[in-house]
């Protein structure tokens, strides 16, 4: 149990809260992710594997999102927090220490890494938050929480800005080499050497989340009591009793339904934006050399987005940031279409700020009205939705583009390869502002059919 703080006049006195923040930046903001495709085949893998391995890591994190939210509101949310620093840990050694020259080996080694990073993912989704969550519930006040968003989600994206740049310097052995040059070393590095730097750098993260979850302590008793055993067959059953019980407080609660909804119809499609935002930066003429620079750019709005939804959670209702949140999202997506050189870097930026902003108002809303026992639980819900609206618009795009790329080359037999895939990319985005209007006025109308309001009328829900 941690010591009671109700005189903490700041919820960052709270060790859980400051360990939470730490855990957040040390999990998240991976220096491989500016090469992360790269990397991959620098590894000696094929797009083809490389498309595999995540599609696996995308269904692992669907499959045990939900059983580790239950396992966190019943074993404890600090032990499953450990336990996934240590799923970080060996994921990032695989890959760090694997020997290169045997492709069959590299590709099994590389699905392992895989379905440990979808488990991680999983197992931290939801019980992070609410592990910091119920430790200001219990020794702080609750509503500091937006304060607490805030300050993580700006630390977050200062470590990404950190990531994004020296990650992709060490990768580069050009850039490596001159430093070292310059630190008057003789030594020389190629770039089968370089490329492991960021998954060095990453395994160093994993060993300090590691040291930040083993310092946390659950702030209210979860689990048996001292002395007393429980067999694995009772463990599973009360999982599964908490599970649909959080499920069917959700689709009892429909302000908690409609947060979840909204949340995953912008999130999926903006997502996937972002996913294929390097090939969208090529056809509006930015410089390769640019992206880097770019992903530094979003790191930095992420210092400053999380203190203006702060302010606008703490005055404003739900209803109103929903359609702030709706118009800023269709018109980022709009804008994308029109495919404008350089400028039209500006709505790329947009969707990034909605981003942040669906992730910020849907965290908070979910956090306050859901209850301590079940609220890892009710996270990993959200968590499962998003991440299956994300793989089912995946399938939809890659079944769109093929169609679409199948149809200009019947438009001009005579074009290129590369001429083809740009015009169908580009046709392909003028599908997303319409398809996200008709997945939110899909949503809009079941919020409308489960409940009068749904959270969606603009009053503000208070916790229970």
């Amino acid at each position: 149990m941690i010591r009671p703080m109700q005189n903490a006049t700041s919820p960052f006195a709270l060790a859980n809260v400051r360990r939470f923040i730490a855990f957040r930046v040390f999990f998240k903001a991976r220096f491989y992710y500016p090469v992360f495709t790269i990397l991959f085949l620098d590894y000696g893998l094929t797009i083809e594997q490389f498309s595999l391995l995540n599609t696996v890591w995308a269904f692992t994190i669907v499959l045990a999102e939900i059983p580790s939210g239950a396992l966190a509101d019943l074993v404890g949310r600090r032990r499953l927090l450990v336990a996934t620093s240590l799923l970080m840990v060996w994921e990032m050694a695989l890959i760090a220490f694997v020997p290169l020259g045997n492709s069959a080996l590299v590709f099994w080694v590389f699905l392992v890494n895989r379905v440990l990073s979808g488990l991680a993912e999983a197992m931290a989704s939801g019980a992070d938050e609410a592990l910091a969550y119920d430790t200001l519930v219990a020794h702080g006040d609750p509503e500091d929480w937006p304060r607490v968003l805030d300050i993580q989600m700006r630390m977050l994206h200062a470590g990404y800005l950190v990531a994004m740049t020296l990650g992709a310097a060490v990768y580069d052995p050009g850039t490596v080499n001159r430093v070292l040059h310059w630190l008057g070393s003789g030594v020389t590095v190629d770039q089968h050497t370089s490329m492991r730097f960021p998954v060095y750098l990453t395994l160093l993260l994993a060993l300090l989340a590691f040291l930040a979850t083993w310092g946390m302590r659950d702030p209210v008793p979860v689990g048996p009591s001292a002395g007393e055993r429980i067999d694995t067959r009772t463990r599973i059953r009360d999982a599964v009793r908490i599970t649909l019980r959080a499920g069917q407080w959700i689709l009892q609660t429909p302000f908690a339904m409609a947060v979840i909804l909204f949340g995953m119809a912008l999130d999926h499609v903006l997502r996937l934006l972002v996913t294929l935002s390097s090939q969208y930066y090529r056809l509006i003429d930015l410089p390769e050399a640019s992206f880097g620079l770019i992903g530094s750019a979003v790191a930095l709005l992420g210092l400053v987005v999380p203190r203006i939804a702060r302010a606008l959670v703490e005055k404003s209702t739900p209803g109103r940031n929903l359609g702030r949140l709706t118009a800023i999202a269709f018109f980022s997506v709009w804008g994308l279409t029109l495919f404008v050189p350089w400028f039209g870097l500006l709505p790329m930026m947009t969707v990034y700020v909605a981003m942040m902003f669906t992730s910020f108002f849907t965290s908070h809303y979910l956090n306050r009205i859901a209850v301590s026992d079940q609220r890892a639980t009710v996270l990993s819900f959200k968590g499962l939705a998003f991440n299956a609206a994300y793989g089912l618009i995946g399938i939809l795009y890659a079944v769109l583009i093929g169609h679409l790329r199948h149809r200009q080359e019947i438009l001009h037999p005579a074009a290129g390869r590369v001429l083809v895939e740009n015009r169908a990319f580009t046709a392909s985005v003028d599908w997303f502002p319409w398809y996200l209007l008709a997945v939110l006025a899909l949503v809009f109308l079941v919020c409308r059919i489960r409940g009068a309001s749904c959270g969606c009328g603009g009053e503000s829900h208070p916790a229970p």
